[in-house]
This record gives C-alpha cells, structure tokens and sequence, in this order.
C-alpha cells in the first residue's frame, strides 16, 4: 500500500486510511455503500461468516475464561483461527473491523454515562496532568529504543508516539471484568487514556508536519482548518446534549414504544460519534462526551440498558477482528526485528509507567497493575501507522511491520496480566493498628468486626458487657477506630490468638466473620481447647449451619434469616394485613424452618423438603392442574406452643 488512497495490493498488510473507523471522511460511506453493493449483488449477506464469526467467540472464549486467560485473549484467538492465517474462513478482515469499532464506541459511552460532569471535572488533574506526564515521557523513551534499534529519527519518534496509545478496548474491559472502573487505581487509567484518545488529534497534526514536501500529508492550512471543524464538533456535541437530547427523550417516551427508544438511544451513541469523525476526532471520544452528558438525565439507565447488549457483541466482534489482523506472512519474514520492538517498547513503557506511579505516590502494587495492563500498544496507532505511511515517512513494508508489533503486544497483555495472580500480595498498613497483647480479658470474645459483627455488638454494650475485639481486616479495623471501638489485629483461626483474646476466660465467644471455612475452623478449635465455653456463630446458609453445629457451636444463626423475615413481614403490613395475623404467621415460617433444620440435621440437606412453602403449586392451581391449596405438615410440640402468639 504505498497511500492510504491507492488501496493498492501489494501490500504485505494493507490497512486503510481510516481502518477502525476512528478518524475519517467519505471515503469510508463510498467503501461502505460498494460492501453493502456488492453484498446484495451476491444474495445479501454470507451467513458463512456470519456463522464462523460467532461459533468461534461461543467456543473460544468460555474455554479461555475457564482457563483463567480471559475473554479478551479468547476473541482474538478465535480470530486468529478463523482469520486469512488460519481456516480463511474470513478473508477480509479490514472489512469487519470498520463496523467492530463500534463496540469500543458504544463501550466509551456506557463509561460515559457512569462518569457525572462533576465527577469528571474532578479528575481533571488525573487527566491533564498524570495522563499528559505519561504520554510524553513513554513518548521519549520510546523513540530513544526506537533510535537504538536502526529507525531514522523521524520514524523512531512517530513509531514510539503510536505504541504509546494504549489500547482503550483491552483496558476498558479487563477493569470492566475484574470490576475495577471505579476504583481509584481504575479511575486513573480511565484518565490516562481519555488524555490519549484526546492526543491522537495533536499526534496526528504532528505527523502531517514531519511528513516530506510534497507527500500527501496536506499543508499547515488545511490542518488549521482541520483544528476548527474539530473544535466546531466538540461545541455541536456539547449544545446537543445540554439542550436537546433530554427533551426528544421525553417526547420519545410518551410513546411507549421500547424500540423506538433503542434506537433513540443508538442514534444518540452513533450520531455524536458520526459528527466528532467529520470533524477530525475519535468516534469513541464523541461517544465518551454524549454518555458524559446524558450521565444526570433520568434515562440514563435506559439508554444504559438499551445500548448493553449492543455493546458486548460489537466489542467481541473488535477483539476477533484484532486477532484476524495479524499478518503471519509479515511476522515470520521479519520476526526478529518485530520479537526486539515488542520486548524493547512494551519493557520499556511499562517501566516508565511503573516508576512514573511510584513517583506520584502510587503503592508498589497499583503501580505494577497499571504499568503491566497499559504496557501494550493499541487501536489508535493504526490510524497513526497509516497517516505516516501516506505522508512517506513509513514504508508499506514498515507500516506493516509495526502495526503486527502493536497486535502482538496486544495479544501479549491478558498473559501478563496472569502475572499479577502469582506476585505476592502486598502486606497491609498497619498505621494505628495495635497488636493483639497477651491475657487480654473480656466477658465476651467478638471475632470479626464487619457489618454483622458491629450491629451483634450493640446490645452486648448497651448491656454494660465488657468485651474484647478482634479482627484481621486493616482497613476495617481503622475505619472502626474513627468511630470509638477498640480492635485488636488477630486471626481468629489461630489457636495462639484465641489464648491471646482471652477466649479460655470468656463467658462466650461471638463469631462473626464472614469466611465459611475460617469459622468452622474456628469452632473447632474453641470446642477443643475451651469446652465450656459458649459459642455463637454467624453462618452463612443453612449448609453452613449445619457444618457448624457439627463443630460443635452452641447456637448459629443465618446472617439473612431474621432480616429477610422481617422484610417480608413488612411487605404484608404495607398491604393492610394484621399485625398479629403478621406475628403468627412469621412464627409459623420460623417454626417449619427449626424442624425442618432438625430433620437436615438427621437427613441431609434435602429432608424435611415437605415443610417449605413454595409457590409451584399456587402456578399449578391456576392452570387448573391442582384443584385445591395444601398445607404443609407441621408437627407441633411444646416448644412451638410457648411460643408468642
């Protein structure tokens, strides 16, 4: 491919202009229509790829995500697979990547619309200072390692600019899957690459200055021009969504029509996006600005629900597209210059990375999260690759080369990630923790101060009880320190720190952790080196508390059950029932859940299924299958009889 206009074929890896639908102009609608053209002239669309498409996501990617290799690296091996270099059962996969781009669209809205004007505005320093900090320096570094390696300065500098963009799509959605956006460790790559997507504009101007006399790169002029439109789409997106989206959804929703509201909601992501690409900008950034603000609409959630499903699958379709692009041919023939850019720009970024976070104060930890998952390369320098080949400062032979070193540094960031499992974690501040010290006293021994701990403790207090605490959650123990408890660090699984807490002079010990497993261990060991000691366990089911009684704990109650009781007792208050006919009839549920616990006891966890009330045979009288209501049997005893009623 020799410019980006020429569409020739000889080269190794051609890649339009504008190959993921970030940054372009008619060209794109002229290819566009003659696809769609030339798909009626053959019947319309070949399902074939349809097929292969989607059988090799369902296939690939639950076998990666059970591997622990994640979905993102399933895509773009299934990709691989089913690409030009594997069965060819796709052969053209430019052509998918224009319409997958819109899953990184689509995705950057959904991120906008849970990040409020305020809230953005709050990380403006993250955004224009740490994300502006990072791209220059990796930009530095990179073109030094690129000048070590043989490229001419001008080449090294825009090929070390490209491979500094990290890629939106795999960030986005490792911390989406993790469930990581909105920590503060999160919300700081969000920043650092919205600060990328915002500097693909500025980059590419750049690349047009450095580009020979004479090429195709356009002059000062036309790039001041260029800077105008961009500056004119960001105001028309702004005006839009300010003061005219909310109102058309209204509208819209007295209607009542639900698919007329997705595809408002369509129109929304991909109309913001469209207006940002005439004038020069990431689709994904427009889209990012349209669910920034529609974030405080009242259909924010609705739009959210609506555009989802379209998200995931066009997202997908990006990652398998990625994998199908990797020119094999162009790897094997020059796989030991791609194996030193790879190693030497992902090692070095992702150095800088590390020691820029460790510089502002970021924990050994978060600094190698966010220097292993922003290592890599991403989408973007594509667009970069490719404005430099048209401008001659690339070769095709090198365009090609590097846009396969930016793909396998891409492929290479869900194993590294796997990394980040078998580094040791770090240990846990300990600023104004007090060790627990020995023949600690107290009548009562409460193990595990979390949200059920500290509400079991109250009455205990209030009652005048002394009782002693301990925990081995740091941050808990702290947060509760500013509120006036007094917690010792212990682990309660520890037979040392139960003579430690004075479990062996308690009149009772209250377990309220919330690990199953550490609780029965917990039980166990009070029950064989305190014997007389009463034990109160919080259990988590009631296979849990079956577990524990066999411990030997002297009482244990479901963390929900009595909660739960009351809830539903309170939804048949609010829909006028008696409050005695409410008593009796929770006493009636907590009667059938005892014995029936008494015959799990005996049985198993599935005897005394005959007390359960269930609403299966309700459904079934209704469809005339059942001709009466029954009750279920309960046995009645004394204890039941003394009951309130």
């Amino acid at each position: 491919m020799a410019t980006a206009h020429s569409g020739s074929l000889d080269d190794p890896m051609p890649i339009p202009n504008h190959a993921f639908g970030l940054f372009g102009d008619e060209i794109v609608a002229a290819e566009a229509v003659a696809n769609a053209a030339q798909a009626a002239a053959h019947g319309g669309v070949d399902l074939v790829q349809v097929v292969a498409l989607l059988a090799a996501g369902v296939v690939a990617v639950p076998i990666f995500r059970r591997l622990g290799l994640g979905s993102v690296l399933g895509y773009l091996a299934a990709g691989l697979v089913v690409g030009p270099f594997g069965l060819q059962l796709i052969n053209d996969p430019q052509a998918i990547l224009h319409a997958a781009e819109l899953g990184v669209v689509l995705f950057l809205f959904i991120i906008g619309l849970e990040m409020e004007p305020t809230k953005l505005w709050a990380l403006r320093k993250q955004i224009f200072g740490l994300g502006l900090v990072q791209v220059a320096l990796c930009g530095a570094l990179l073109t030094g390692v690129g000048i070590l390696i043989g490229f001419p300065p001008v080449v090294a500098f825009v090929a070390g600019l490209g491979f500094v963009l990290t890629s939106t799509a795999i960030v986005m959605q490792i911390l989406s899957e993790r469930g990581d956006l909105a920590t503060p460790g999160g919300q700081k790559m969000v920043s650092i690459l919205l600060l990328e997507d915002l500097a693909i504009v500025p980059l590419l101007a750049v690349v047009a200055l450095l580009a020979p006399a004479g090429s195709e790169g356009g002059d000062v002029w036309s790039r001041w021009i260029s800077v105008g439109l961009a500056a004119a789409s960001v105001v028309v997106v702004v005006f839009a969504g300010r003061w005219v989206l909310n109102p058309v959804f209204r509208i819209l929703a007295q209607s009542k029509a639900r698919e007329v509201m997705t595809a408002a909601a369509l129109l929304v992501v991909l109309g913001a996006a469209l207006i940002m690409q005439l004038g020069g900008l990431s689709m994904a950034m427009g889209a990012f600005l349209a669910g920034v603000l529609l974030s405080t609409s009242s259909f924010r959630h609705q739009l959210e629900a609506d555009v989802e499903p379209f998200r995931g699958l066009l997202l997908g379709l990006f990652f398998l597209a990625v994998g199908m692009s990797l020119d094999l041919d162009v790897v094997a023939g020059n796989w030991q210059l791609i194996a030193v850019t790879v190693v030497g720009y992902v090692l070095v970024k992702g150095v800088a990375i590390y020691v820029l976070a460790r510089l502002l104060k970021a924990d050994k930890a978060e600094a190698l999260e966010r220097a292993i998952l922003m290592a890599q390369g991403g989408e973007f320098a594509f667009v970069l690759y490719t404005t430099a080949t048209a401008g001659g400062i690339f070769t095709a032979e090198l365009n090609a080369m590097m846009t396969a070193t930016v793909i396998i540094s891409m492929v290479l960031t869900p194993f590294t990630v796997l990394l980040l499992k078998f580094l040791p974690k770090p240990k846990p501040s300990m600023d104004g923790i007090e060790e627990l010290p020995e023949g600690v006293t107290g009548k009562m021994l409460v193990i595990g101060f979390g949200r059920f701990g500290q509400i079991a403790s109250q009455p205990l207090i209030a009652k005048g009880y002394s009782i002693t605490i301990i925990d081995n959650d740091t941050e808990m123990i702290q947060a509760a320190q500013q509120f006036g408890f007094k917690i010792y660090y212990g682990d309660g699984t520890r037979l040392d720190i139960l003579h430690a807490a004075g479990a062996g002079t308690a009149d009772a010990v209250l377990v309220a952790v919330d690990d199953k497993k550490g609780a029965v261990r917990i039980v166990e060991l009070l029950k064989s080196e305190f014997p007389l000691v009463k034990v109160l366990v919080r259990a988590f089911d009631r296979g849990h508390a079956i577990e524990l009684i066999a411990a030997g704990a002297d009482y244990q109650l479901r963390e929900m059950f009595e909660s739960a009781l009351r809830f539903g007792g309170e939804a048949l208050r609010q829909f006028g029932t008696d409050p005695l006919e409410i008593e009796d009839i929770l006493l009636g549920v907590r009667e059938r859940d005892r014995q029936r616990f008494a015959a799990q006891l005996v049985g198993g966890i599935a005897a005394g299924r005959d007390l359960l009330l269930s609403n299966a045979e309700d459904q079934a009288r209704e469809s005339g299958a059942v001709a009466g209501p029954s009750e279920p049997a309960l046995i009645v005893d004394a204890a039941a009889e003394t009951g309130p009623r």
